[in-house]
């Protein structure tokens, strides 16, 4: 642990988040590709604490394996029966021991706070020497919010809910309370062994029976402490979500700020409005995102590319000079100067080969698609390989699963295949081989060779006449005999 980073950050993470109305525990919800919790984590993970804390409670089992599948060192605490952020963060100094240094507490429900904002707020703190430092944002309307009172030198006496804020107006006919703007965003930054006396005096004596948090701050400023706050500017980052409509609202604003952050760094985005790209998604200067285009998960953009329209990528890996338009793909890899879509639907194991082709209304699966190969329309590849420069035609299929299990296709170097050909797997055609309009291919089929169901067409004479007598057909039909 370097001189500024903190002992410890705790991130209470244990509300039911009753107003989500959801059986998704409210932590576990996302905006930008990952968990709201996962957000706060990945934000304290940038200070380099020496310990890492979650408290939780509900739903207890679901939340603690994502916690740990998001970071194996996370500490886990249990919050009791005993309600309150204080008994929370208690519990959470509890689990890691004595603690000696800096204590950052935090939410698992604050996803656009950033490491540099909390870096800031230790930093302000050690530097200070304040026992308590308090993140704090100046709000046009402070409605429902705990506003910051500050003495005479601008250090903090105490914080007053807005509820408490109104009855003392109400009592006493000053609305100074009230009018005040700078509010508590509830994140702070204690003195350890300050913060461990402090919670052992707290109680649960209040109107909502619970051990306050924010009862620190006065046994602080009693115990000769400094109280101050690191105020930020940028009032997003200390919003929480505790609905759907929140939920939204700052999953847009995320959003918002990924895409300006690519503009910025030589991305072109056509309209970032329809355009919505995860906080894992990796873009390099010259790419151009077209309108109505998702981008998620580790999905990464290589220089030149133009991707969508109408395109939702999702862990997909884009070369240099791609074009991919109306398409859905998933954990696939498309090579550099190939072309995609419109229409085309990329299964996982999809990998296309250097200025590859998948066209128009084509479904792909577990296929190897070599270099210069083109799917150009109305067909399904799946566990298959095709070799380089094939060019397999219209409407063809690999019928690869047999109803127990999958079988797989090869394709080699230079195939010509015919309109509406069937490859029954397990199936090998050799490089430079073609197979004829129709072609079901159910044997192996040697190098230059060509494939054939060899039928000769059969013509019956008034077969409709005969047979569909009275239909429309028959009608016509009979029309164009009448002519001849």
């Amino acid at each position: 642990m370097n001189s500024s980073s903190p002992a410890a950050v705790i991130v209470l993470a244990a509300g039911a988040g009753t107003r989500m109305k959801s059986s998704l525990p409210k932590v576990l919800h996302t905006i930008g590709g990952r968990s709201l919790v996962g957000h706060a984590l990945d934000a304290a993970v940038n200070l380099n604490p020496e310990h890492l804390v979650a408290v939780v409670r509900h739903e207890r089992e679901r939340v603690v394996e994502h916690l740990l599948a998001h970071n194996h060192n996370l500490i886990i605490a249990d919050q009791d029966e005993i309600p309150g952020t204080g008994r929370a963060v208690e519990l959470g100094l509890e689990a890691i021991g004595s603690v000696s240094g800096t204590v950052v507490v935090t939410y698992g429900d604050v996803p656009l706070l950033t490491p540099e904002t909390l870096s800031a707020l230790v930093a302000e703190h050690q530097n200070a020497g304040n026992s308590v430092t308090v993140l704090s944002a100046n709000v046009p309307d402070a409605t429902g919010y705990g506003r910051i009172v500050r003495d005479e030198n601008g250090l903090v006496t105490q914080i007053v809910e807005h509820k408490d804020a109104l009855q003392i107006a109400e009592e006493t006919g000053d609305s100074t309370l009230v009018d005040i703007t700078e509010i508590n965003s509830g994140i702070y930054a204690f003195d350890g062994e300050m913060l461990a006396r402090s919670l052992v005096e707290v109680t649960t004596d209040n109107v909502q029976g619970e051990k306050y948090l924010t009862d620190v701050l006065g046994l602080a400023r009693e115990a000769g402490g400094r109280v101050a706050t690191y105020v930020t500017d940028d009032l997003m980052e200390v919003e929480g979500v505790n609905d759907r409509v929140q939920l939204a609202t700052l999953g847009a604003e995320l959003n918002r700020r990924i895409a300006e952050r690519w503009m910025r760094s030589g991305v072109t985005i056509i309209d970032p409005s329809t355009t919505w790209i995860d906080v894992d998604v990796e873009l390099a200067q010259d790419v151009t995102i077209k309108p109505n285009t998702q981008l998620h998960g580790n999905t990464t953009v290589a220089t030149g590319s133009t991707i969508g329209p109408d395109t939702t990528l999702n862990d997909v890996e884009v070369g240099e000079n791609a074009t991919v338009r109306r398409t859905e793909a998933t954990q696939a890899i498309i090579g550099p100067e190939s072309n995609v879509g419109p229409f085309t639907y990329i299964r996982p194991g999809t990998v296309l080969g250097e200025r590859g082709k998948i066209g128009a209304f084509y479904e792909t699966k577990n296929v190897n698609i070599g270099r210069g190969a083109k799917l150009s329309h109305l067909g399904y590849v799946g566990d298959a390989d095709i070799g380089e420069n094939s060019n397999i035609g219209c409407g063809n299929i690999t019928a690869n699963y047999d109803g127990v299990n999958k079988h797989r296709t090869v394709i080699g170097a230079e195939v010509r295949t015919g309109s509406n050909t069937v490859f029954t797997a397990p199936v090998e055609i050799g490089d430079g081989a073609y197979t004829a309009a129709g072609a079901i291919v159910r044997k192996n089929v040697p190098p230059g060779a060509l494939s054939m169901n060899a039928m000769d067409q059969r013509i019956i004479e008034d077969w409709v006449l005969e047979r569909r007598a009275g239909s429309a057909a028959a009608e016509a039909a009979q029309k164009a005999r009448d002519k001849s």
